[in-house]
Parts: C-alpha cells; structure tokens; sequence
C-alpha cells in the first residue's frame, strides 16, 4: 500500500503545520483578544486514511506513534509549556481542570491557566466553548446527546459563578438535517423538558431528526448572562470534518482553547 502520510520533523513547527492552522476554524464571538480558540479541519496530510488530515485522537485505530508524533507539534507550534489536558471523554457530564492529571474520564475541561490548553475530540458531537468578558477563565465541553442530557454544559457554565458574562460558542456537530434519533431519546429528553419537543421533527415511527445545536443553545441561554454564538457548521455536511456517522472509521476533529498572556 502506498503511504500517503506526509513525514514532518519534530522541530519543523513553521512550515507544513502552519500552512493547516490558517486552513482550521476560528470561532466568530466575542471573546478577549487574550483568548485563543481552533478547531481543526482535515487540511493536510499528516495522517494515512482514514484518519488523513491531522487526527489527534489516540482510540480510533490509527498510528499511535503519528498521534503523539502531531501531538507535540502542537505544543511547539504554539508554545504551550505543556500538552493540552487530553480527556477520556465519556459522554457524561464530569468536568476537571487543567491542573488534574491528564487522561481522566470527563467530558469538559476548564482552565484559568496561562498557556494550559482545553482539548476536546468530536466526530458528529458537539464541542462547545466558553469564555468570561474578562478572559481570566476559559472552558471547553464535549456535548453529544448523553451529554446534554446529563448537564455537562449546565456544569460547565457552574464553573463561572461570579461571571456576569459568559460567551459561548458552539463549533462543528451533525445538524438536524442528518442526525436521526430513537423514540427512547426524544422521551428522555421531553420527559424532562417538555418544551424542547421542538426540537425533534418525525420523521417516521419512533424516528426524529434531533437539533443538537438548537437543545444545547436552549439549555445554555437558561443562564443569566451567557451569550451563545456558532453553530453554523454541520460536521457530517460538510467534508472538511471527520464524521462518525458518515464514515465510522475516521478521525476526530479537535478544538483547542487557552489563554495567552498578551491582551
């Protein structure tokens, strides 16, 4: 088989690396010139298919040496003192800090650290960000439907108290259009919420088109003070993203977060 991988040296952080990063998103909102925020596309050719593109997720199969080997070349390229908190993401609504030790089983990560990265890994869920007016704070959170379910973006926001202010933006996720659901998810989540009945168009019998973006900014403007941007993007659409549902093995898009200490 011919290798498609491109081969990078881990001290070349200005060249093919920096070419992908001004091809990656950065989210429209508000937030302090001091908060840094991307989430990657499948620009580039750091990784061999199915995970081509710069996947950085270590449990879906590919290269663990490339994984770690593209890991690194983050942290040089944006001069972290250290690699981003790498979650064991769950689909629950656990949220840790920067500080704790890294590979835990959470599904958010908060940071008032200089320099200290969030990182999430999704395929069809949504990553969802967060910063104060202030940007003293930031945080970042993997929502898929468990997840919303259970709170995580509830908790995460909890991490502000004592914020006026907190904007929100939520990145690429699968939209409605293509994200069909079960009867047994359009009950948890109208047993408990009836309003968000909206939020689910039949299709057919037991079978809804869910708006993952529409439930979560519901959940999110139930806060005082938070503003939610995004959601613009449709992970399974749109082939500039990895997508689980699309194409079950792949790689993961990741979303990065930290604050630098410029303003």
């Amino acid at each position: 088989m011919e290798k498609h991988t491109k081969e990078v040296q881990l001290g070349d952080t200005g060249g093919a690396l920096s070419d992908i990063v001004s091809q990656w998103i950065v989210p429209q909102w508000p937030a302090p010139k001091n908060v840094r925020a991307y989430v990657t596309t499948r620009a580039g050719n750091f990784n061999q298919a199915p995970y081509d593109g710069f996947n950085t997720a270590d449990h879906v199969g590919d290269s663990q040496v490339v994984v770690a080997r593209n890991r690194r070349l983050l942290q040089q390229h944006f001069g972290w003192s250290r690699e981003p908190q790498w979650l064991n993401q769950v689909h629950g609504a656990t949220v840790v800090t920067v500080e704790q030790a890294i590979n835990l089983a959470a599904d958010a990560c908060v940071s008032e650290v200089e320099g200290a990265a969030c990182a999430i890994h999704t395929a069809d869920c949504l990553p969802v960000f967060f910063t104060n007016k202030q940007g003293t704070k930031v945080a970042l959170a993997h929502a898929g439907w468990r997840g919303l379910l259970q709170g995580v973006l509830e908790n995460t926001l909890a991490c502000f108290a004592g914020s006026d202010c907190v904007y929100a933006w939520m990145g690429p996720a699968i939209s409605q259009k293509y994200f069909e659901v079960g009867e047994e998810v359009y009950s948890q989540f109208v047993q408990a919420t009836p309003s968000l009945q909206v939020m689910f168009t039949p299709v057919a019998a037991g079978k809804y088109l869910c708006d993952l973006y529409g439930i979560a900014r519901y959940r999110m403007e139930q806060r005082p003070g938070c503003t939610v941007y995004g959601g613009e993007y449709c992970a399974f659409g749109d082939s500039r993203f990895f997508s689980y549902r699309r194409q079950p093995v792949t790689g993961r898009i990741l979303s990065l977060l930290w604050m630098d200490s410029c303003q």
